[in-house]
């Protein structure tokens, strides 16, 4: 559902006010230092037929709890309560609801204060499961695990009554009807194997019976057990068949059995009618709870967007409405990417990455080699543009972004042989609908144009488009390989000529896939034909043909093109220039926040201690605050911990304090809370300028906080010592 709000944001960009609301969020998003929720995320429309089918399981009431905790949870918090107030209109554009700030809080207290006056959060400690000395613990799991745990006792405390007095009931039938049978046939027992007896579940038919193999109720006169044996009968399910030979009851057991059923079904079916009033009286609160979902929704999304961001080095870009027929002081009719790079690549490749400067302030023609980078500048220029118009984060060093009314992409054209339409087809009916939609505030780009003609013809509709949009003043990029389109008498007075640049390398010709201007009539077909296989004898014999079809050009052109030559070209030649059930919410016991209160203390004194002792050595070059940020039980550290070197400490649930320092806090915490024992674990964590820094100070705290009092788990990590420490500059702090 995280995923979906963004593909539907990027399919349906916001508008302006809207997309500006969602950039400022993630502007602060990414400017936080508190820990944050884990944003319990519930689908609307499962929310909705849940409700309404009155279907509603106490696990869900539990996650529904989270949500509005959550939501007051922002709002108590200074960083995050700013955040939460900006996503508000964006919430209320997916829902369509308006709900003020101030009646959102309230609703929320009143509805998460009424589920937690019914449901059970699982501190209860008045509804464990029934337990007996000779009962198999199976039978009562079973039979009760199903109910018990939903809702408070104190709204169903006669039907739990009954359960208790019932199961103390069937104890005593079954621990006097049985319990001598067994010792009897015990004493009896020969090496040799005789009778063997005990108490069983039998868990198709849901009951307690005893269970005799090799056993026949005889009666052995003037001996234990007689008198139960006596009792004994075969067992037979519910519909009065013999179970087998080995099954035995009696009927004060059975009359104790049917008495628990009896009164468990009564407790279940009191549990399910509580559970369908509270989700009737929920139904009225739907809107609320609907606007709640979503908002968790979109701010999860966009925490996630901005750390993802910050990991791949986007950035946010400046937004302002186009100026064309748009009257606000704050306008651009042009856009900028500086060191745009391609959306696609991951982490280990980005360095890889050839970064261009887009500065458009007019519609591109594009000319280039094949694998010059044409299509890949398009899809960058696309995605930089969609993003940015709603309001994210975008691959690039910085951008200016205008609030285009449309973006308009066409790449390759496949054929439809079940609409009898052809490749060239389809590109006309694709590019018709560009065409006349688009405005003085569209951005379009166009790869390839008319590729799938005749050239001659091809190159005059293409050169009719683009006078088309010129004329239109849109921002935008047409690609294209029909080279004679520069020889075109066009009438174009908002139109650039770009091209992706090539050099020679060592006698061949290499794309640079760098954004210069100009025009590049070099295609380098020939030199890709070899490169992908092609038979050397077949692309020496069409170079033999494109000199012969160059020579007669002379004869009946006016401009004559040796192969792949160019005018006025620059230096290189070859380019013209013109889930828990609880809320974990809750406040601390008083024995774990004042310990949790101790460890910040002292921590904090031996952090500002030990880098002031680094500044007066000038091992660091300017002094750093010490900011010792606790992130709870359910919740995790801010983006702004995304890449900068840290010390943390964890304090577990038996009060032993693990020390560690790490790049990557919010994986490492993941890591820690999948170990047994830890998902409840509070973590308190420093930023530090570097990794040596946090090193050092991970092994001092490993080394002073058992002298303190304090237990670690972790002591043989303090036998780490000499860690390299270079003189960091005050730009390298900043940086981190």
């Amino acid at each position: 559902m995280i995923c979906r709000y963004i593909r539907d944001l990027l399919l349906n960009p916001p508008s302006f006010d809207v997309a500006s609301a969602i950039q400022d969020a993630c502007r602060l998003i990414g400017s936080i230092n508190c820990s944050i929720p884990e944003f319990t995320c519930i689908p609307s429309a499962k929310l909705v037929k849940l409700l309404e089918s009155k279907e509603v399981n106490h696990i869900e009431f539990c996650r529904i709890k989270n949500v509005l905790d959550e939501i007051m949870l922002m709002n108590g918090n200074a960083e995050l309560s700013a955040i939460q107030e900006k996503l508000l209109e964006p919430a209320s554009v997916v829902t369509g609801l308006k709900v003020d700030a101030d009646i959102l809080i309230k609703e929320c207290r009143l509805i998460s204060q009424r589920i937690g006056e019914v449901i059970s959060l699982g501190d209860e400690i008045d509804q464990a499961i029934t337990s007996s000395e000779y009962i198999p613990k199976e039978f009562f799991n079973d039979m009760e695990s199903s109910w018990k745990g939903r809702v408070k006792r104190v709204h169903a405390e006669e039907e739990f009554a009954n359960v208790d007095a019932a199961a103390k009931a069937l104890s005593t039938a079954v621990t006097e009807d049985f319990l001598p049978v067994i010792v009897r046939v015990k004493s009896v027992m020969s090496s040799h194997g005789g009778s063997k007896g005990e108490i069983s579940y039998a868990k198709e038919h849901e009951a307690v019976w005893f269970n005799g193999r090799r056993f026949t109720p005889n009666v052995w006169a003037n001996t234990p057990g007689e008198q139960q044996i006596k009792q004994l009968k075969p067992a037979i399910d519910s519909k009065g068949r013999k179970v087998g030979e080995e099954w035995f009851t009696t009927a004060k057991v059975e009359t104790a059995l049917a008495r628990y059923h009896e009164a468990c079904d009564s407790a279940k079916g009191k549990v399910l009618e509580l559970l369908r009033g509270l989700s009737s009286e929920l139904q009225e609160k739907i809107n609320i709870l609907v606007f709640c979902s979503t908002l968790l929704i979109i701010t999860k999304a966009l925490f996630g967007h901005v750390s993802e961001g910050l990991r791949r080095g986007w950035v946010l870009p400046a937004i302002y409405p186009l100026s064309k027929d748009y009257s606000v002081e704050e306008s651009s009719s042009e856009m900028d990417l500086l060191k745009l790079f391609p959306y696609w690549l991951d982490d280990t490749n980005q360095g890889n990455a050839i970064l261009n400067d887009v500065n458009m302030r007019s519609l591109f023609i594009l000319t280039g080699p094949n694998g010059g980078g044409k299509s890949s500048m398009l899809r960058s220029v696309c995605a930089a543009a969609l993003l940015g118009i709603c309001g994210l984060m975008v691959p690039a060093a910085s951008a200016v972004i205008p609030h285009f009314d449309s973006i308009m992409l066409h790449m390759k054209a496949y054929d439809s042989p079940a609409d009898g339409k052809s490749s060239f087809q389809i590109e006309m009916s694709e590019i018709r609908s560009l065409v006349t939609r688009a405005t003085g505030r569209s951005l379009v780009l166009i790869d390839e144009i008319c590729r799938g003609t005749e050239t001659a013809k091809g190159t005059c509709i293409a050169g009719s488009i683009i006078e088309r949009l010129d004329d239109v003043g849109c921002l935008g990029i047409i690609s294209t390989h029909l080279h004679d389109i520069f020889d075109l008498p066009l009438s174009l007075n908002n139109t650039d000529f770009k091209a992706m640049g090539s050099e020679v390398v060592n006698g061949c010709i290499q794309p640079t896939w760098r954004l210069t201007d100009g025009i590049c009539r070099e295609s380098l077909a020939f030199q890709t034909a070899r490169k992908e296989g092609m038979p050397d004898l077949i692309v020496k014999r069409a170079e033999e043909l494109y000199l012969t079809m160059s020579r007669n050009n002379r004869h009946t052109s006016s401009t004559v093109h040796h192969g792949p030559s160019v005018v006025n070209s620059n230096v290189n030649g070859l380019v013209d220039m013109p889930d828990g059930l609880g809320n974990g919410l809750e406040l601390m016991s008083g024995a774990f926040a004042l310990l949790q209160k101790d460890v910040e203390s002292i921590v904090t004194a031996i952090c500002k201690d030990k880098l002031l002792d680094l500044y007066n050595k000038r091992s660091i070059s300017e002094p750093v605050e010490v900011v010792c940020v606790t992130v709870g039980a359910r919740q995790q550290p801010p983006p702004s911990t995304v890449g900068r070197s840290s010390i943390y400490i964890i304090i577990r649930r038996d009060n032993k304090l693990y020390v560690g320092q790490t790049d990557d806090l919010l994986g490492r915490l993941h890591s820690h809370r999948l170990k047994e024992g830890m998902q409840d674990a509070a973590i308190l964590y420093i930023v530090v300028p570097g990794k040596s820094v946090a090193c050092q100070l991970e092994t001092l705290l490993i080394n002073q906080l058992p002298s303190k009092g304090f237990k670690l788990t972790n002591k043989a990590d303090g036998k780490h010592r000499n860690f390299g420490m270079p003189v960091i500059s005050g730009e390298a702090i900043a940086a981190h």
